[in-house]
């Protein structure tokens, strides 16, 4: 009889700990899901595949929760885990590279007002950026992360961020003078 009460004890005690984990990662989706898929979007630029990234990125969560040991640090490793689950789609992955500039391909926006015309105008000149220089930016200014974040994610020395959200911005702004100066001429 005592060992069926030690029994009755040890499973209450685990699935209180699976409640706790469950409420912990609910929270946690609740709150940071649409800063992930906004910041896998600008990753890939595709709504399919940016669900599935964010999907596996929670699903890894989900396995590893217990690492997580500040939930204040939780958005800088759910974005660490994201990095990977998009690096993994690469090595999966096999690409047929054409000569057509990714940025000269049709997006699928509605441009149905000023504001999104600007918005189109904007993200199509960031996905020109080089990498090294979009993803610091993308960070900043999608996911909100201070230089200090953006280099412990990026695993670069922050001075090196610093520099390179210097020079994404500066070439997003001559980008968009020189997108400004075609639309002037043209219409």
């Amino acid at each position: 009889m005592f060992g069926f009460k030690r029994n009755n004890l040890a499973d209450s005690s685990v699935n209180n700990d699976m409640l706790s984990k469950q409420r912990r990662y609910d929270s946690l989706v609740r709150a940071l899901h649409a800063d992930l898929f906004r910041y896998a979007y600008w990753l890939c630029g595709d709504k399919h595949i940016a669900e599935d990234i964010t999907q596996e990125t929670f699903l890894r969560a989900w396995r590893s929760l217990e690492s997580l040991k500040d939930d204040k640090a939780a958005k800088a490793w759910l974005i660490t885990i994201l990095r990977r689950e998009n690096a993994r789609r690469f090595e999966r992955k096999q690409f047929d590279y054409s000569d057509v500039e990714q940025s000269e391909l049709a997006d699928n926006v509605s441009l149905s007002t000023e504001d999104n015309m600007e918005q189109y105008l904007v993200r199509r000149q960031i996905a020109r950026l080089e990498i090294e220089y979009r993803e610091p930016l993308i960070l900043q200014v999608i996911g909100g992360f201070s230089g200090e974040e953006i280099a412990d994610i990026l695993q670069l020395n922050r001075n090196t961020v610093m520099t390179r959200l210097f020079r994404a911005r500066n070439q997003l702004k001559e980008l968009l003078d020189q997108e400004h100066t075609r639309g002037r001429s043209n219409g």
